[in-house]
């Protein structure tokens, strides 16, 4: 557990913008980083969250050995723009204690429809349970009133709070996800 975990209710503001291009397919929107992913102003970098690892099983070319999403946000950012997966969160600000979806309160919005005016996205996956209550609640009525339409998956969040889901089940629950909808 993280040496600097709050142990209070605190506003704060997402802080680093969403990652994608013109070849993204797939948009994953978790929750809000936690306190080490803005740190590190990126997505799922707290060590034991699986999410790299079952990006790797699903998407790193066996037959070539730099095909890994490394550690760092720039190998991550790479790694993802290469597999055409764009990365982002439900909420632009909010308050929270520590990392925990379930203390969020008053969630301020993230607006996707740029990315999905401009990218070829078909799928928007939600990692984890706050995330798709949140997307369904605060995104997915504004992108209905202005006519976008691409259907969301909820999945399963990869953060080690998940204890009951094992790394192989989200891998699985991931990869029937995402397969259908990459080039």
């Amino acid at each position: 557990m993280d040496s600097c975990v709050e142990h209070h209710v605190k506003h704060v503001e997402h802080g680093f913008g969403p990652v994608w291009d013109g070849t993204s397919r797939v948009l994953v929107l978790g929750s809000m980083p936690s306190p080490k992913s803005r740190e590190e102003s990126f997505y799922y970098m707290h060590p034991r969250n699986r999410f790299w690892p079952v990006m790797e099983a699903i998407f790193a070319d066996p037959a070539d050995p730099t095909d890994v999403a490394g550690d760092t946000p720039q190998s991550r950012r790479g790694f993802a723009l290469r597999h055409h997966v764009a990365l982002w969160d439900v909420i632009a600000s909010c308050d929270i204690m520590g990392a925990s979806d379930a203390s969020i309160r008053n969630a301020v919005p993230n607006d996707p429809a740029p990315i999905l005016a401009a990218a070829p996205i078909t799928r928007i996956v939600t990692t984890g349970a706050k995330a798709a209550q949140l997307y369904r609640r605060l995104i997915a009525p504004t992108l209905a009133a202005d006519g976008i339409d691409v259907p969301m998956t909820p999945l399963p969040s990869t953060s080690p709070a998940n204890a009951s889901m094992g790394l192989d089940r989200l891998i699985a629950v991931y990869r029937k996800a995402f397969i259908p909808y990459l080039p």
